[in-house]
C-alpha cells in the first residue's frame, strides 16, 4: 500500500500545510509508566488531530479528475474537520453528517472550517449510512473513512515518528476506521523496523478487537464509549486486511482506564488529550500493571488528537469518567 515515493509525494504535499507534529520522551510519564515513553503529538496540528494529513492527501487527488466537485462524508469529528479544511484549499463545498449526540465543541470546529452540517442517527455508521444515500441523490463524491489515499496522507506521522525516536520496540495506536494504525503497520514495514504495532479499542465498541481474534470481520450492535474517534460498529475491510497482519496484538481499554490515562497526560505533558488520543496511553499502563513488558523497552503512543468538549475534560479532570 505504500512505496518510498508514495511517503516523499505525501510528505511534500502535507508540509506545505502544516509542520512536523513533535516527540517526547516526557521524563515524568516515563517514570509513571515505568519505561521511556514517547508521545507522538498529533494534537498540534492545524484541526488538533492526525486526519488532517490524510485530507489534504486525498482531496489533491481528488480535484485533479474532479475539480470543484461537491463532497459528502461522516464523521465523529477530527475527519469532519480535516476534509472541510483540506476542501477548502479547492473551494469545495462539502457536506458532514454526525450523529445526534455528538460533541458540541467538534460539531462547531467543523462548521468553522466551512462544513455544513447534518445530524442523523444515534453513532457514526448510521450517520455513514445517510451519507452514502446523500451522496448518491446528490451525484456527490462520498469521502470514505478509509482509503490509500487518507493512509498515504496519515503515514507521515509514523515517519516523523521513528525519525525523532529511532527503532522503538512498541508503539500503541487506537484503532477507529483504522487509517491512523493502518499507516503505521505501512511505515514500520517500509522502513524495515522490528517494532510491535499494538492496536487498541474501547471495551464499550470492541468490533474490531472481536475481528482480530476471530480472523474474519465482525459487526457490533453497540459502540458506547465516550472516546468517539474509536465508537464504530462495523471494521473496515481494507483496514482490517492490512491490521489483521501488522499488528501485533489488539488492547482493549475501558473507559475509565481512558480518563485516567487523559489525567496522567495532562499532569505529566500538561497536554490535553481526547478520549481516543489518551487510549494508546491506557493500553500501555495496562500492560505495564499485568507486568506485560519489561522496564528497559522504549514505547510509543501515538496521542491522535486533543479535541475533546469542554464539559467532558472538566469531568475527567475532576475525577470521574464522562457518561454516552
Amino acid at each position: 500500500m505504500l512505496s518510498k515515493q508514495d511517503l516523499e509525494r505525501a510528505q511534500t504535499l502535507v508540509y506545505q500545510h502544516l509542520k512536523p507534529t513533535p516527540a517526547y520522551a516526557w521524563p515524568l510519564l516515563s517514570e509513571a509508566v515505568g519505561c521511556q515513553v514517547w508521545v507522538k503529538h498529533e494534537n498540534h496540528t492545524p484541526t488538533g488531530a492526525f486526519k488532517v494529513r490524510g485530507g489534504l492527501v486525498y482531496l489533491h487527488e481528488l480535484v485533479k479528475s474532479h475539480p470543484k466537485t461537491q463532497i459528502v462524508t461522516a464523521t465523529r469529528g477530527n475527519h469532519g474537520q480535516s476534509i472541510p479544511y483540506a476542501a477548502a484549499l479547492y473551494g469545495c463545498e462539502v457536506k458532514v453528517f454526525v450523529p445526534h449526540g455528538n460533541g458540541a465543541d467538534k460539531n462547531a470546529a467543523m462548521q468553522a472550517w466551512g462544513a455544513q452540517l447534518h445530524i442523523h442517527g444515534t453513532d457514526f455508521d448510521e450517520a455513514r449510512q445517510q451519507a452514502e444515500r446523500v451522496a448518491r441523490d446528490l451525484d456527490a463524491h462520498l469521502v470514505p473513512s478509509y482509503h490509500e489515499h487518507l493512509v498515504r496522507g496519515v503515514a507521515t506521522y509514523g515517519a516523523e515518528l521513528f525519525a525523532d525516536a529511532g527503532e522503538l520496540d512498541t508503539v500503541y495506536v487506537p484503532v477507529g476506521m483504522g487509517s491512523g494504525a493502518s499507516s503505521l503497520v505501512c511505515v514500520r514495514n517500509l522502513l524495515g523496523l522490528r517494532t510491535e504495532i499494538v492496536g487498541v479499542v474501547a471495551a464499550g465498541a470492541d468490533a474490531f478487537a472481536q475481528s482480530f481474534a476471530a480472523g474474519r470481520i465482525v459487526e457490533s450492535d453497540h459502540a458506547r464509549t465516550f472516546a468517539d474517534g474509536m465508537a464504530t460498529r462495523v471494521p473496515h475491510p481494507q483496514a482490517f486486511e492490512v491490521l489483521s497482519t501488522g499488528l501485533a496484538r489488539v488492547v482493549c481499554v475501558t473507559d475509565d482506564e481512558i480518563a485516567e490515562a487523559m489525567r496522567l497526560l495532562y499532569r505529566t505533558t500538561h497536554n490535553v488529550a481526547e478520549g481516543a488520543g489518551a487510549a494508546a496511553t491506557a493500553a500501555l499502563l495496562q500492560e505495564r500493571a499485568r507486568g506485560d513488558h519489561p522496564s528497559g523497552q522504549r514505547c510509543g503512543v501515538i496521542l491522535t488528537g486533543g479535541n475533546i468538549d469542554a464539559v467532558w475534560f472538566n469531568q475527567v479532570l475532576s475525577g470521574s469518567t464522562p457518561e454516552v
